[in-house]
């Protein structure tokens, strides 16, 4: 594609400036790493607990992978990572309000004042990691937060580059992970407002090779590109998919979306719920890649990348929940 046809920051890499990421210990964040390590990035990573992210230091070279202490909020600590860095990358978002932790201050604030110190040092490239619906009309207070931040991000350095991933799988994912656990013990899985919700899933290496495209090449800056795989699909449909892989029959719930709003209510104080208001108000609008996005070219396809399919990679991590595991697998055997 002509926009990604120049690498001009090549040489920023063959000179050693080194790449900060914050929250480079999460699940996008391991796959990013390796790649930049792969590229011959020198990294330094900056997580809240250093002692978490010590598995990513065998990823790179010695000395190649520096793992830092540090809170986004305290952007003033986060800034001295920054110095002398080629790029930028934050990749650092909650999905639930707790400890203190909240949307406003992760998904807005502190980016914004990241993105202020990294133009006033002189970072070439800043990127930041946002959510497909982000808006500031949605009803949800996190796509509102994700929507203030990338205004934020962009004000203070114009040619930041924005991604908005849909649901993001692979290995380590939260979504199709915890619901094929939820099959060993539970004959049902719940339909939230009948499960027609559409999705376009995305591979999380598909993710991480958008990013490096959006710090090697100068045709991504200021831009904000929707990043869906090749397939939209149903919350509904999603299971459906996911029963196949694992071998399963399971009983698919329809839990109207008043039912479900009671039921968020009296468990998304808990940490880590697995459904709150704010993520129940998500669910009541569509999450994949806008006609717009595609037709001024910021998706997947005007990157260059051709999203890997979601049957191809599903059975690499969910054939562990099959009912006999995962090396026993006969094609003839009934689904139980």
């Amino acid at each position: 594609m002509d926009r990604i046809a120049q690498d001009p920051y090549a040489v920023a890499r063959r000179r050693n400036r080194p790449v900060v990421v914050f929250g480079g210990s999460g699940f996008l964040g391991r796959h990013l790493v390796q790649r930049l390590a792969r590229l011959g990035y020198p990294m330094r990573i900056g997580v809240r607990h250093p002692n978490n992210a010590l598995f990513l230091k065998p990823m790179g070279k010695v000395g190649q992978i520096e793992i830092v202490p540090a809170d986004i909020r305290n952007t003033a600590h986060a800034a001295s990572l920054m110095r002398d860095a080629f790029a930028v990358i934050n990749l650092v978002g909650i999905l639930q309000e707790t400890g203190g932790r909240h949307f406003d201050d992760i998904h807005a604030e502190a980016p914004g004042q990241l993105a202020q110190h990294a133009a006033t040092l002189g970072v070439t490239r800043f990127v930041q990691m946002s959510a497909l619906g982000a808006s500031a009309d949605s009803p949800s207070h996190y796509a509102q937060s994700k929507a203030l931040g990338e205004e934020l991000v962009l004000d203070a350095f114009p040619d930041a580059v924005v991604m908005r991933p849909s649901i993001v799988f692979g290995p380590e994912d939260d979504f199709f992970n915890r619901f094929a656990s939820m099959t060993r013990l539970s004959p049902a899985l719940p339909l939230i407002g009948g499960g027609q919700t559409r999705f376009q899933p995305i591979f999380v290496d598909d993710v991480a090779r958008a990013v490096i495209i959006a710090l090697e090449h100068s045709g991504t800056d200021g831009e904000i590109f929707e990043l869906g795989g090749n397939e939209v699909l149903s919350f509904e449909e999603l299971l459906e998919k996911m029963l196949e892989v694992i071998e399963r029959k399971r009983i698919l719930l329809p839990v109207p979306f008043a039912v479900a709003e009671a039921l968020a209510f009296c468990i998304g104080w808990i940490p880590n719920s697995p459904l709150t208001p704010d993520q129940l108000r998500m669910l009541h609008t569509d999450n994949i890649v806008s006609r717009e996005a595609v037709a001024e070219r910021r998706d997947c396809q005007a990157l260059g990348i051709e999203p890997y399919p979601l049957q191809a990679v599903l059975p690499s991590y969910l054939a562990r929940f099959r009912p006999s595991g995962e090396f026993t697998r006969d094609p003839l055997r009934r689904q139980k």
